[in-house]
């Protein structure tokens, strides 16, 4: 749509780090995802980073609204002890643990235990506890990108209008139904099919305005997600950008028919769908504050909404990249 910054990204200028072997961890978890789920992978820890003498600690958080709070207390510990900072949970614990960890020096580990687990997945890591764990033990730290939305971070994607209200629903349905991805789908087709409000929003891309009308605008920081609708502008990841996607203001079935090519892989070929790589855009509606959704939780923020690519990188332990891959953020 317009010229692009050329600036090298600050996640593919930065080299991987090599963690101490004697570093500690101090583990984030969030109970939410199921006492039977984290006993077990707490006792899957205690097993295996026992046998290979290495100190951790838990900071288990039983209530969400203690997330930061905790993450921010275990990153001090960590800076202090020369450690590394793991976040165990779903997309949207491991951004909270990531963005408390930004900055600090301290490199971030993961261990998934979501429903999708975006962000594990696109970074090879794997979803299986024992090996998640292992990879703790004999990982380097490499540099990722993080997006932001204002000040809130998000490592998979950030969005607003129609696609923040399919998450409140999904988590109503999860709370009656149990978390599963059926549940997450059917969730999201009774959303779909309800009458919903487009949005009006105007978005200035390096010096140029563009007036949008549409359901939701979607801004993407996953590779695998992206490749999963279909968008073909994933690869721009690599360069350092995010990726947004504004589906033109149509009906709820040409609505629903849109939501069906993304599930078919192939929403990157639908003609109703606006799509711009950057690396800031600023977007300005007329309501003061709106609902925003990152990595799956929904805040409410003030407008107008500057959406880019973090100054610097998260580092993330995680396996050699294959050479093709190694300059993936």
């Amino acid at each position: 749509m317009t010229a692009l910054d050329t600036s090298t990204p600050s996640a593919t200028r930065a080299s991987p780090r090599t963690v101490d072997r004697n570093a500690p961890f101090f583990i984030v978890m969030n109970a939410g995802s199921g006492k039977k789920q984290g006993d077990e992978t707490k006792a899957l820890i205690e097993e295996k980073l026992g046998a290979a003498k290495r100190r951790f600690e838990f900071r288990l958080v039983e209530n969400a609204d203690e997330l930061v709070n905790v993450a921010q207390r275990a990153v001090a510990d960590a800076k202090a002890a020369r450690g590394v900072v793991v976040g165990a949970g779903g997309d949207g614990t491991l951004c909270a643990v990531a963005q408390a960890v930004y900055g600090s020096g301290c490199p971030f580990a993961v261990l998934p235990r979501g429903t999708f687990n975006y962000f594990s997945r696109d970074h090879g890591i794997p979803a299986e506890p024992a090996e998640a764990i292992t990879l703790l033990l004999n990982a380097r730290a490499f540099p990722v990108q993080v997006g932001f939305v204002n000040e809130q971070m998000f490592l998979v994607n950030a969005s607003l209008g129609l696609y923040p209200k399919l998450l409140e629903d999904r988590e109503a349905y999860k709370q009656r139904f149990g978390r599963s991805r059926l549940v997450a789908l059917w969730s999201a087709l009774v959303t779909l099919l309800r009458p919903h409000r487009h949005l009006r929003l105007h978005i200035d891309h390096d010096g140029e305005q563009h007036d949008v009308r549409t359901s939701t605008l979607f801004v993407g920081n996953n590779r695998l997600q992206l490749e999963q609708i279909g968008m073909k502008e994933a690869h721009s990841l690599q360069q350092g950008k995010l990726v947004a996607i504004a589906p033109r203001a149509v009906g709820r079935l040409r609505q629903l028919v849109l939501s069906l090519h993304g599930a078919a892989g192939a929403l990157g070929d639908a003609d109703d769908v606006n799509r711009l790589a950057f690396r800031q855009i600023t977007v300005r509606s007329s309501s003061r504050r709106v609902k925003i959704a990152t990595d799956g939780e929904v805040h409410r923020l003030k407008t107008p909404l500057v959406f880019r690519v973090g100054d610097e990188p998260l580092y993330l332990l995680k396996y050699e990249p294959d050479v093709a891959d190694e300059h993936r953020a």
